[in-house]
């Protein structure tokens, strides 16, 4: 039973963050110019609108790229996670730090309220860190 979970996790992790990062770009994408008003807003990044979504947009679908090969996919979980990790510390400051500051995720992620997001992130966060470690026991040679 136990092989049965951990090879569905193993799975479902990776197809889960192929599609988190290929929708989040695409819904960034394709409101570009919106995306880079809001980032403009933050006052963490927004000195930087046009860099910053460049960057954001091309990390998601590289990571998203990644996972999506066996050889790769280690380097993609660990990409996952560290964005995660980065989105997630964003998130954290700006609930600290600012009011009504718009959400520049895209989608439906930008409906959610910042907490909503900051819970999400930090279940992605270690949904990866589970999808790594299940990975890394897939990749070693049997003993």
């Amino acid at each position: 039973m136990k092989t049965i979970v951990t090879s569905i996790l193993n799975t479902v992790i990776p197809y889960f963050f192929i599609l988190l990062f290929i929708y989040a770009a695409v819904s960034k994408i394709v409101d570009l110019e919106h995306f880079q008003s809001q980032i403009s807003e933050s006052p963490l990044i927004g000195a930087y609108p046009k860099s910053i979504a460049y960057t954001v947009i091309i990390l998601e679908l590289t990571i998203a790229g990644s996972i999506c090969y066996p050889k790769t996919r280690n380097t993609g979980l660990v990409g996952s996670f560290v964005l995660m990790l980065i989105f997630t510390g964003y998130i954290f400051f700006i609930i600290r730090t600012s009011e009504n500051l718009p959400c520049s995720c895209g989608g439906i992620l930008e409906k959610m309220s910042w907490h909503q997001h900051l819970y999400f992130n930090i279940g992605c966060v270690i949904l990866s860190v589970i999808g790594l470690g299940l990975n890394l026991g897939y990749s070693r040679p049997a003993e």
